[in-house]
Formats: structure tokens, C-alpha cells, sequence
């Protein structure tokens, strides 16, 4: 991601007004004039990749990893497509760097456990062990969406464990920033990684996009989403989601005013799991192929993970990068 460029004069009264100020590494900070922060002003002042330093380590020496955090999933073969193949594309872009990967469901952690007698350490266990092999520095990355109550607990364990190491940074999600003045458009970057797997539309063809949902207020991108799909021409995408809005009873008057008949489904989710094979591609009457073959849509299903997609896994790769160039800036 690119570094950002100066504010207008305008804006930089502003930001010194409010004591926040443009960085580098896609973050802002502090504005360097405000003396006298306390430690609420200085946590809500880091926006974007997120850095901390305790100065009563500064004597130990320089020992770096990177701790991949995701979900997971308990379906095996969408995991090594989706989370194992991106964190490879990870470890392959930090040659000789320890990279870990954590996941935040204990019940996956769990059912994988019992089932595949394989163990992943949460994020939480993750550090303690890497604390206790010496590790000084630690890179956070995420395989998030967007800043939603998954990334909310990965931010938690951040500001938990960030004064355990030396350094600490924690990178952002695949879709974060809006374009903001100075910041890149992660929404249209995504949006045009994951129309790299839409069919061919004609005139009475869509897709419609299958996201989690959230109460989290930031199930408002879903409509930033919908807004750049129409701006890149994909006019007959449509974004819904599972658990939040829009649902696909939003969805479905639309399709059926542009005089849409064939439908084809795909997840907007990390992983190809439960949500994909059953809600959205199940053969009961409540699964949403169903519901919109009840409404006389032809319905193709794409059954694969954004994980899979390889413009997504270079994004994610991007957002280690930026939390790995965060750790080594002096």
C-alpha cells in the first residue's frame, strides 16, 4: 500500500485540532505537538496499521515473527486452499521469518483437535509460545474481510499483548481503508480481485455475492461493496449477506425487476465451510439456492473460498506487508 501523501492545508488543521496526524505504513498517529496524551487518546489515535513500542525491552535484541490470524474452518480441504495456501504466500514473500498461524474459533480449534488430532494455537497461545522462544518483535496480520467483531477480537489481543514484545504491529483487513483522501481504495482493489471469478454475464444473468454479516457497524461496507461493484460496470452483481444487511429478500425484487433468470451464488467469505455448502448451496428448502429456485431463478453455485482466489491471496499478502514494514521502520 502506498504511503500517504500530504493533506490539504484544511485537513492538517483539522488533524492538528484533533491531535491526529497522517503517518506512513497506511496508519495515522498522535500528531507529534500533543504532549500530554493519555493512554485512551494515544489507543484511539491509530487508525489503520497499528504499532507499539515498550521501551523497557529496548536492550533485548531484534528476534522477528509474523502470527497469521483467521477464523478457520473444520473443512479440510477449503483450509488448504484458502487459509494454508495464503499463509504460503505469506511465509514465501518473508523467506527465513517464523510464521505462525492462529485461529481464533475455540471451537474449531476444538472439533480440528478431535477430529485431525492436528493442534492450532489461538492467537493468545500463539504469543506466549513465541514469547517464551525469545521472540522480540511480532507482526499481527489478519485474514479478515472487514473490521468487523472478528477483527475487533484480534484487535483486543493487540492491545493485550502488545507491551509482552519489544515491537508489536497489527495490520489491517483485506478491505479497510474507503479511499479516504491520502489512503488507497481497498474496496475497489477487492471488488475487482473477486470479479476475476465471475462467469460471463448476459443481460439476464447475475451474481449474487453471499457475504457473513455482522451487527457491528461495519456491516456498512456491504453497501461501499455495492456501490464500487456499480462504479467498476458489474451492475449485475449484488452483494447480501447470511446474518446481516442486505438480506437476499433485499436482493431478489432487484433481480426480478431487471428481468433476471439465471443466478449464479458465491461466498464472500475466507473459506468455503458450513455457510457456503449448506446456507447458501444446500438442497434444503431454507438454503438460499432454494429459496431462489422457489422464485423461478436458474442457480449456478461457485463453492470456493476468496482464499482460493489468487488476486485475493496477493491482497492479504499486501496487508502482511504492510504490518511487516510497520515492524522494521526505525
Amino acid at each position: 500500500m502506498k504511503s500517504l501523501k500530504k493533506f490539504a492545508v484544511a485537513s492538517m488543521t483539522c488533524a492538528a485540532l484533533l491531535g491526529f496526524a497522517a503517518t506512513s505504513h497506511a496508519a495515522y498517529q498522535l500528531n507529534d505537538e500533543v504532549k500530554d496524551a493519555t493512554p485512551a487518546l494515544l489507543m484511539a489515535s491509530q487508525i489503520g496499521v497499528k504499532t507499539n513500542v515498550n521501551p523497557a525491552l529496548a536492550n533485548l535484541p531484534d528476534k522477528d515473527a509474523i502470527v497469521v490470524m483467521s477464523f478457520g474452518t473444520t473443512f479440510k480441504d477449503s483450509r488448504a486452499k484458502t487459509i494454508e495456501a495464503t499463509v504460503d504466500a505469506i511465509k514465501a514473500a518473508h523467506p527465513g521469518v517464523k510464521v505462525v498461524t492462529a485461529f481464533t474459533s475455540h471451537i474449531i480449534i476444538d472439533r480440528i483437535k478431535a477430529h485431525e488430532g492436528l493442534t492450532i494455537p489461538t492467537p493468545e497461545q500463539a504469543l506466549a509460545q513465541l514469547k517464551a522462544e525469545g521472540y522480540t518483535r511480532v507482526a499481527l496480520t489478519s485474514l479478515d474481510i472487514i473490521p468487523g467483531m472478528e477483527y475487533a477480537y484480534k484487535d483486543a489481543v493487540y492491545n493485550l499483548h502488545k507491551n509482552d514484545f519489544k515491537k508489536m504491529t497489527f495490520g489491517t483487513p483485506l478491505m479497510y481503508w474507503q479511499g479516504q483522501e491520502g489512503q488507497a481504495d481497498d474496496i475497489t482493489e477487492t471488488m475487482k480481485a473477486v470479479a476475476t471469478q465471475f462467469p460471463k454475464l448476459g443481460k439476464k444473468d447475475a451474481v449474487l455475492i453471499m457475504a457473513h454479516g455482522t451487527p457491528h457497524p461495519s456491516n456498512a461496507y456491504y453497501a461501499v461493496m455495492q456501490d464500487r461493484l456499480n462504479e467498476l460496470g458489474y451492475t449485475n452483481a449484488y452483494i447480501f449477506s447470511v446474518e446481516g444487511w442486505p438480506h437476499l429478500d433485499t436482493v431478489t425484487p432487484q433481480l426480478k425487476a431487471k428481468g433476471i433468470k439465471n443466478v449464479t451464488l458465491m461466498p464472500l467469505m475466507m473459506v468455503a465451510g458450513d455457510h457456503a455448502n449448506n446456507d447458501m448451496a444446500g438442497d434444503e428448502p431454507d438454503s438460499f439456492k432454494s429459496q431462489l429456485q422457489a422464485e423461478g431463478f436458474k442457480v449456478n453455485t461457485y463453492i470456493h473460498g476468496l482464499g482460493e482466489n489468487a488476486a485475493v491471496q496477493k491482497l492479504f499478502v499486501e496487508r502482511a506487508n504492510d504490518s511487516w514494514d510497520a515492524l522494521e521502520a526505525k
